[in-house]
């Protein structure tokens, strides 16, 4: 469909097929009730008591109701049980079979996009492999959320084909989580530099630095806290509230690992460490090259724990294996963090959000710490007065850096913008757009949140800019419009 913006100018076309959410597509995952130690104690007798041939039946059924939307079954049963197993009166040996059934009871399914498919994200894939002349692989990353409000990460993959063609490839079940990848080893500098930018380094974690090797693992570090020798942790709130928060520091900084077997649409980053326990939310994945040549994607997104909100960083060379970077710095606060694609003289460059109401630039020559963000622009039009944001990662073209922006007007209503920063000096702006690229139109208006439109991401092939983009943060589909007519719109 195509139709021009009535108040942008810019002719887009609607393209593609729409995402909506798939409350069919469900991860198996850990149930923890209330009162575990007494439901537990109450459910290992009600198994203990039953004839095995009852056992079997029991397991029978489970398998036949759920062990085709799920990969080893009974092998997460068990290794459920195998994690609450600490109920008093469990002294006789159990068979596999009634740790199993006593696992399942602390399991359920969990629907990961039930409440929405929204604000994607879009980078060329890995393999360019057995495509059509001129056709294009990509992968999409999207924000589903479900029960509670929960984000996670999922994906999709796609081809963009002659004509603005774009397909998507139906996503595979079952859904699996990855596995962390045992031991992350830990640099004592670079910690002892985050604990100092987080304020937590004082004589007790100086002291308790010193116990530490050079490089040193996780259960290094917790052995060290819980070690008594220490002497000057006392006890007190204020000490377990520091020993607690270093704890956290170095859990958030962790690998995880996909079983490469699975297709890229099974794979779901679920959250993982404590600071994403409520959501991993909007992901902007960005193809970097470093000066060698060597790729990497990258993925800012917000980590939600259910009260505060951190910016973190995502790293992996083949979506199989996912590296969680904790991010450190005057410069890592609020929403919105989008990294350039390359270095620019030798640095990191990254476009931020502090306040709602400017886009910030800062650089780094490490990638954990961000400090300094400079002032970039301001809102200038009506339709971003109220909040103003970056979308996507900056794209490279010879004309400057194209930005896809937000904006947040009148009514809350969200529109997608675009501004052009110089190649070689990108705190300066070239040009922007005086009226939206997109709004809402209305098909699109109506959702979980009414009025919004919204994207982490677009990619550039054969001068045609491709927006994958969220409706009302409720479902997504796909926009496209020509790059020479984006840039000649702009307002120089």
């Amino acid at each position: 469909m195509n139709d021009a913006n009535p108040r942008g100018g810019i002719r887009l076309s609607r393209i593609g097929p729409t995402l909506a959410p798939d409350p069919s597509r469900v991860l198996l995952r850990p149930f923890r009730s209330g009162n575990r130690k007494g439901i537990l104690k109450k459910v290992a007798e009600h198994v203990m008591a039953l004839t095995p041939e009852e056992v079997e039946r029991e397991l029978s059924t489970l398998n036949g109701e759920f062990g085709h939307r799920h990969a080893d079954l009974e092998a997460f049963f068990q290794a459920r049980f195998a994690r609450v197993n600490k109920a008093p009166g469990i002294k006789e040996e159990l068979t596999t079979a009634r740790k199993a059934l006593i696992g399942s009871y602390f399991c359920h399914e969990y629907s990961i996009e039930a409440a929405a498919l929204f604000n994607p994200s879009i980078v060329k894939h890995p393999d360019q492999s057995n495509l059509n002349p001129g056709a294009l692989r990509f992968v999409l990353s999207l924000r589903a959320t479900g029960e509670g409000h929960i984000s996670s990460i999922t994906f999709r993959t796609g081809t963009i084909e002659a004509g603005n063609q774009v397909s998507i490839t139906p996503p595979e079940k079952p859904l699996i989580e990855p596995v962390r990848s045992y031991p992350d080893p830990i640099e004592k500098t670079v910690f002892t530099h985050k604990l100092n930018a987080m304020g937590l380094l004082n004589d007790w974690s100086r002291n308790l630095m010193a116990q530490l090797p050079d490089v040193f693992l996780l259960q290094n570090l917790q052995e060290q806290v819980e070690d008594k020798q220490l002497g000057t942790l006392t006890g007190s709130g204020a000490d377990k509230s520091l020993a607690k928060k270093i704890r956290r520091l170095a859990e958030s900084d962790c690998e995880v690992v996909f079983d490469p077997l699975t297709s890229l649409s099974q794979r779901v980053l679920f959250p993982f460490t404590a600071d994403q326990r409520n959501g991993i939310e909007d992901a902007r994945f960005v193809e970097f090259h470093d000066e060698n040549g060597e790729r990497t994607f990258y993925a800012t997104y917000t980590a939600f724990d259910g009260k505060h909100i951190r910016p973190g960083l995502l790293s992996t060379t083949d979506f199989c294996r996912f590296r969680f970077i904790f991010l450190v710095g005057s410069g890592v606060r609020n929403k919105g963090m989008s990294l350039f694609p390359r270095k620019i003289d030798g640095r990191f460059v990254m476009l931020s959000r502090q306040d709602n109401q400017n886009i910030l630039m800062m650089s780094s020559c490490d990638i954990q710490f961000w400090e300094n963000p400079q002032v970039v622009m301001a809102p200038l039009n009506s339709w971003e007065m109220l909040k103003i944001g970056t979308c996507s990662s900056p794209l490279e073209t010879e004309e400057g850096w194209l930005v896809l922006s937000h904006g947040v007007g009148p009514m809350r209503k969200y529109g997608i913008g675009a501004f052009l920063l110089d190649i070689k000096e990108p705190s300066h702006v070239l040009g922007r757009l005086s009226e939206p690229l997109m709004e809402p139109n209305e098909s699109e208006r109506e959702g979980y949140v009414p009025n919004v439109l919204y994207t982490c991401g677009a990619l550039l092939h054969e001068r045609h800019l491709f927006i994958p983009y969220a409706m009302s943060d409720s479902s997504t589909r796909f926009a496209v419009a020509e790059l020479d007519d984006v840039l000649s719109s702009m307002m120089r």
